[in-house]
């Protein structure tokens, strides 16, 4: 239960809003911080389909000038690659609870 809720709240304070418009730097940033998290997940082996599509929307939206979209789905990117690595972690020792022994 905890676990959601630490999951819970990491994906809540990744859709706040930004007290400001975003711009190129902005976007670079958390674009680069979304793609650091995703390769470390896809080198766990469990990198989530979902956040290699929200990164290529982060990249359209930034292709497209529009940061504020582009910074808001790269942090939604980097939340989902973080979620996926505590996945992995949890569960490399989670099975052995539901081993029958």
């Amino acid at each position: 239960m905890k676990r959601s809720l630490a999951l819970a709240m990491l994906l809540a304070l990744s859709f706040a809003p930004a007290a400001h418009a975003a711009n190129e730097a902005d976007y670079k940033a958390a674009y680069a911080a979304a793609e650091a998290s995703s390769k470390e997940a896809a080198g766990m082996r469990n990198q989530w389909t979902v956040t290699v599509s929200t990164l290529a929307a982060a990249k359209k939206a930034a292709d497209g000038g529009d940061f504020d979209r582009a910074v808001a789905a790269a942090r939604e990117a980097e939340a989902l690659a973080k979620a996926s690595i505590f996945q992995a972690i949890s569960e490399k020792e989670a099975w052995k609870a539901m081993e029958i022994r």
